[in-house]
């Protein structure tokens, strides 16, 4: 009987040593405190890494840099790839301390379906298919597709900086009304574009040639952009020319107002919970 109780102990001690470990790292990854150094300093080494490997991208491109420093980018690209799929890792093993992720397999397959998760998953999936394929010496378009998905790795940034967490929420709050304002502009962009065609198409065949290319002039002239490729000669197409023009601007008005607002809101509402939260750790306050 001894035996088992102390066989026991052992069991669940070391089983809350496990989930220690797996909420600390979860807490890190995630920066639940926003005063916890460790995740703060493995915030600022991910950004850095993440700026890097941007950079590097662009500087590929530049022929003569390829040429000289080629062996250079490859390997940071690995040492890069190694870091991420770590951090990948180590995010779906600890996401299980999140109650919405509670479970050890479904709760992980969630997790692995969430947009941060997949773009994290996107940021490193192509090196493999490249290393693979050799891509010191592959040069296809699909492999040139597949470098373009690394510049994903910017939008891991968007866990560390409030200011993307609060347009996401934003964006959530404020979805229904922005799709009924698109909703909006698109029906009109369709009914005017096709107006345009049937008033413009005989006076200029070869440039209101469908309701298509007419559509390529309601656009830039209801974003107010202009470009001057495609324009209306006739008076009526003016007239129809003009009060789309007008209708642009108003049209384009309510999606920001809609932004405006929802940001107004969220800003008040984070207001409150930081008076609600304590300033050192980030837990709520009775």
């Amino acid at each position: 009987m001894m035996r088992e109780t102390r066989r026991t102990t052992i069991d669940s001690g070391g089983r809350s040593t496990y989930e220690s470990v797996k909420k600390r790292v979860h807490d890190i990854l995630v920066i639940t405190y926003p005063h916890d150094q460790a995740a703060r300093a493995f915030g600022f080494f991910i950004i850095t890494l993440i700026v890097l490997n941007v950079m590097a991208v662009i500087l590929q491109t530049v022929k003569s840099l390829n040429d000289s420093y080629e062996a250079v980018f490859y390997y940071f690209e690995m040492a890069s790839v190694i870091i991420f799929s770590v951090e990948y890792l180590f995010r779906s093993w600890s996401c299980t301390v999140d109650e919405k992720y509670s479970h050890p397999l479904w709760g992980r397959l969630r997790y692995a379906v969430t947009p941060l998760a997949l773009i994290d998953l996107i940021a490193i999936a192509p090196f493999y298919p490249l290393a693979f394929l050799g891509v010191k010496t592959v040069d296809t378009t699909f492999v040139r597709a597949l470098r373009l998905f690394r510049l994903m790795r910017l939008f891991k940034t968007t866990r560390y900086f409030q200011s993307f967490q609060i347009l996401a929420r934003v964006l959530r709050a404020k979805k229904e009304q922005i799709l009924v304002a698109a909703l909006v502009v698109v029906i009109l962009l369709v009914l005017l574009s096709s107006l345009m065609y049937f008033i413009e198409r005989s006076a200029q065949p070869e440039k209101f040639s469908s309701i298509p290319a007419a559509m390529w002039w309601g656009v830039s002239t209801m974003t107010t952009v202009g470009y001057g490729d495609v324009y209306p000669v006739t008076v009526t197409g003016k007239v129809v020319g003009a009060i789309i023009s007008l209708l642009g601007i108003a049209l384009f008005a309510m999606p920001a107002g809609m932004l405006a607002s929802g940001f107004a809101e969220e800003l008040q509402a984070r207001r409150g919970q930081q008076r609600r939260r304590c300033p050192h750790c980030g837990r709520e306050l009775e």
